[in-house]
């Protein structure tokens, strides 16, 4: 335990006994309070922990930072160089030829190539244990073998569900509990949880048995669901350090708004490649009563902009059992499934295959004039919005599902522009921040303030009126962005891209009027979709 940190003694702001904390968990302690001397008493703890095999241990060290240093015991030793002299009295007091620089004794050398000679001897011996294990127990063997390898076992894919679009609309918060349902059995090493919203998150399969000490009576050490109460930032610590220690794949529920709470942990999952998946349930404005504070608004751009994280916002069923089937392939990747509360349809065009790749066309018409690209809850809408556009004001349009952007884009570059096609403009459609979307499509419509609190059509229509009633005016041409509203389009990515741009954008430059009027078009058109529809309460198969 230190005496001092960046702000001084740390009695400034921390004066709680920490093995009284510990104690009170059940742990094993033990105070070793001359940290800076006593060698022997750190090593006899050790032991005496070593030995303590119905517990966990924790040994607090009393120890004085910069100890040696003419700064010693001070926060300016923390973060500061130490000064050439004051360098040369601390080698001199531990020993050193302060004339010295970076030279490592021989007996430093010694010891440690000895220590790596007995490591590498216990390795063979471990070696020869497994392979004797083997001949007596091949089947377990060979589970654990391929556990610690990374792989899953052979042919598990073949239990996702897979979906077909008469079949009834289901919330992907469902769908995700069916695909753990169906795959638990096939892949032994998958540990589920939630925090503190088993019954929300829907993470846990009818036959699962808690992970507890069998003295409880809930559960038993071998169990496969873990309680981590209302502690997000724990689980996904917890998450990870179990990836890291490997032969288990855990998966941790909690609503999409509160991962954020989790964020450090998340972090940590995309820097050391851990293979963590985290349910997030309850993904939009369309969860409803509960409000802005659970609706989530910057936390799908938060995570997408994280380096080696998969976010995941499936549409339907077979795109809910993709983000599984790429989120358990993927070994050194963690991946958030964000999913709904309300239900969702099925489809027409969705196959697993399709949405492992990130994006694909969900409906693909020759003529289309403009391209809509969505995800999650807001496809089956772009899909009903193709529709009334067509009838209505004979506006041609194509819609791209776009399940995950980070696997979308990975994929070459003519597949990319396949989906998102170079001449006609694209518009994206989230609930939620608009940031980073205008990678994808010229125009954005999004949600840049927080949610309501309400049931979750009106919410959805009272969002959509206040965007018709205080972003647009027909009297002009340029589309409003009024930061009040809470639904905003982005029209200056409309605006022709550079070269540079061009690199690291899928979406081309509109170099033609016509294109510039069907964009702008087209929007309208949407709205006044959202704002008919949504008046009336009917039309949509979203809105079941």
């Amino acid at each position: 335990m230190l005496t001092a940190s960046q702000d001084g003694d740390t009695k400034c702001a921390f004066t709680e006994d920490v093995l009284k904390r510990f104690e009170a968990y059940g742990w094993h302690t033990q105070w070793v309070k001359e940290g800076d001397s006593d060698l022997q008493g750190m090593e006899d703890a050790i032991k005496k922990a070593q030995e303590v095999k119905d517990k966990p241990s924790v040994i607090k060290l009393t120890t004085t930072i910069g100890f040696g240093s003419q700064l010693q015991g001070t926060g300016g030793v923390h973060g500061n160089p130490l000064k050439a002299d004051d360098i040369k009295s601390v080698k001199k007091l531990f020993g050193f030829d302060p004339e010295k620089s970076f030279v490592v004794p021989q007996e430093v050398y010694d010891h440690y190539h000895k220590h790596a000679s007995e490591g590498a001897a216990a390795e063979e011996e471990w070696n020869k244990l497994f392979e004797k294990y083997g001949k007596e127990y091949p089947e377990l063997h060979k589970d654990l073998k391929r556990r610690v390898s990374g792989l899953l076992p052979e042919g598990w894919q073949e239990k996702l569900p897979t979906y077909k679009p008469s079949d009834s609309a289901v919330a992907s918060r469902k769908l995700s509990e069916s695909v753990l349902e169906a795959i638990h059995e096939v892949i032994p090493e998958l540990m589920s949880g939630s925090a503190d919203l088993t019954g929300s998150n829907n993470t846990r399969w009818k036959k699962a048995i808690d992970f507890q000490p069998p003295s409880t009576g809930i559960g038993e050490y071998s169990g496969r669901y873990m309680r981590y109460g209302v502690r997000e930032h724990a689980m996904a610590a917890m998450m990870n350090g179990m990836s890291a220690y490997g032969t288990v794949i855990p998966a941790g529920g909690t609503f999409l708004n509160f991962v954020s709470y989790a964020a450090g942990s998340v972090r940590l999952s995309a820097l050391s490649h851990q293979r963590v998946i985290y349910v997030a349930t309850h993904d939009s404005i369309g969860l409803g009563e509960d409000g802005a504070t659970h609706q989530p608004i910057e936390t799908l751009a938060h995570f997408r902009a994280l380096p080696n994280c998969m976010v995941w916002r499936p549409a339907d069923g077979n795109e809910t059992s993709a983000a599984y089937y790429v989120a358990l392939t993927s070994k050194l990747t963690p991946s958030i499934l964000a999913l709904t509360r309300q239900n969702l349809p099925q489809l027409e065009g969705s196959t697993i295959e399709k949405a492992i790749k990130g994006g694909y066309v969900a409906l693909e018409d020759k003529e289309a004039k403009v391209t809509l690209v969505s995800t999650g809850s807001e496809v089956s809408i772009c899909l009903e919005a193709v529709k009334y556009m067509k009838e209505k004001h004979s506006v041609v349009a194509r819609v791209v599902s776009m399940p995950c952007v980070e696997v979308f884009d990975t994929q070459d570059k003519d597949y990319r522009l396949s989906v998102i096609p170079d001449g006609i403009p694209a518009m994206s459609v989230e609930p939620m921040s608009t940031l980073g979307w205008e990678k994808y499509s010229h125009e954005q419509f999004g949600l840049n303030r927080f949610g309501a609190s309400g049931p979750y059509k009106e919410v959805y229509a009272v969002c959509h009126e206040h965007v018709i009633n205080t972003s647009y005016s027909q009297n002009t041409n340029n589309v409003s962005r009024n930061s009040s509203s809470p639904l905003r389009v982005s029209a200056s990515a409309l605006l022709p891209l550079s070269t540079s741009t061009r690199t690291s954008s899928l979406c081309a430059p509109l170099s033609s009027a016509p294109s510039f009027s069907s964009s702008r078009l087209m929007v309208r058109r949407v709205f006044e979709f959202f704002q008919e529809t949504l008046r009336k309460g009917t039309g949509v198969s979203f809105f079941v």
